[in-house]
């Protein structure tokens, strides 16, 4: 079978190498995946470069994102051969093959109206927001959100999954086509952080009262401005940091203003608590069945061309997921 594998740090394009490797077979707890898709994401460079928190040893295949068809199951496993699934496979086996084995806890099943894209990109981009939006920030109905970084892949899960829980929407992006998209997803009010003033502008829409929740996978100067449009017993939620900087929270300042920052570190929750993850599972699999929710997808590349395309997302010009297909 085809698969990627790093075999040395580097930027993609230099890193990864385009190999023929065995078919896997799945061992006891697990399941044998054929990949229909793979979603990227930015981690997936950081860790072409060695530069993420996991360093698996050399070579290695990336992908975190998969969907398919289980072809084959080992002892213990309850899930089924021919069953739709999502699935996070772990290093040092990624899911950029043309199949993969995963042990049967990183495996969820699709309903049959979710296309493969769009399942291999529902899980970690919506799971995050949801479980910011509803564990972190207990978000409710008529309460105003303010979404950072709109067009990006979290960004739009949390759009939508704040509209679908009664939330007053108001978006931010860089440049007027990603402002679109914000308002195509639903954003009562979209901002071009680039040439508007959002910290203004979200004050005249709230009459000066501010965001309760603030949804921040940007940082630095963007998280020091979001201090200063944060509603009383406000949430203002650190998802990420595709800024850069690692912005600093003076406590006197969260005192002052009474609002809260709360880290949201998906990962480590769904290691504690993964059932709770696999009813955020079940809870999102109905949202999309109702029409309330669905991915936005950048573009589909040949499986050939995942460095060209990790190139692409290195930019930051692109928006939604992208989507490689074995």
């Amino acid at each position: 079978m085809r698969a990627w594998q790093v075999k040395e740090l580097g930027d993609p394009n230099k890193a990864l190498h385009l190999v023929e490797l065995s078919k896997p077979s799945p061992g006891a707890g697990e399941v044998l995946i054929k990949v229909e898709a793979v979603a990227l994401n930015f981690f997936d460079i950081l860790q072409c470069q060695g530069k993420y928190q996991e360093k698996p040893p050399l070579p290695f295949t990336p992908g975190a994102e998969i969907s398919g068809t289980i072809t084959a199951v080992g002892e213990g496993v309850s899930l089924k051969a021919g069953q739709r699934v999502l699935a996070t496979p772990p290093l040092p086996r990624g899911g950029l093959a043309e199949w993969v084995s995963v042990p049967e806890e990183s495996v969820y099943p699709i309903p049959d109206s979710l296309s493969w894209n769009e399942a291999a990109s529902m899980f970690i981009t919506y799971q995050t927001a949801y479980y910011a939006l509803h564990r972190c920030a207990g978000i409710q109905p008529g309460q105003v959100l303010l979404v950072h970084a709109g067009a990006g892949g979290v960004g739009s899960a949390a759009i939508q999954l704040g509209l679908a829980a009664g939330a007053r929407v108001i978006a931010t992006a860089g440049g007027p086509e990603k402002v679109n998209i914000c308002k195509e997803l639903g954003a009562e009010v979209a901002i071009d952080y680039r040439a508007e003033d959002f910290v203004q502008i979200v004050k005249e829409l709230t009459e000066g009262r501010g965001a309760h929740v603030i949804f921040d996978p940007v940082g630095g100067d963007t998280f020091d401005r979001s201090r200063k449009c944060i509603a009383f017993e406000g949430r203002l939620l650190v998802i990420g940091f595709a800024g850069g900087r690692i912005a600093d929270a003076p406590t006197n300042h969260v005192l002052v203003k009474n609002y809260s920052v709360v880290g949201v570190h998906w990962g480590l929750f769904r290691r504690l608590m993964p059932e709770r993850v696999v009813e955020a599972h079940r809870e999102l699999m109905a949202l999309y069945e109702q029409g309330a929710i669905r991915p936005v997808l950048y573009k589909e590349f040949p499986f050939e061309e995942l460095p060209q395309a990790l190139d692409l997302l290195a930019d930051r010009k692109t928006w939604g997921k992208l989507i490689v297909k074995p």
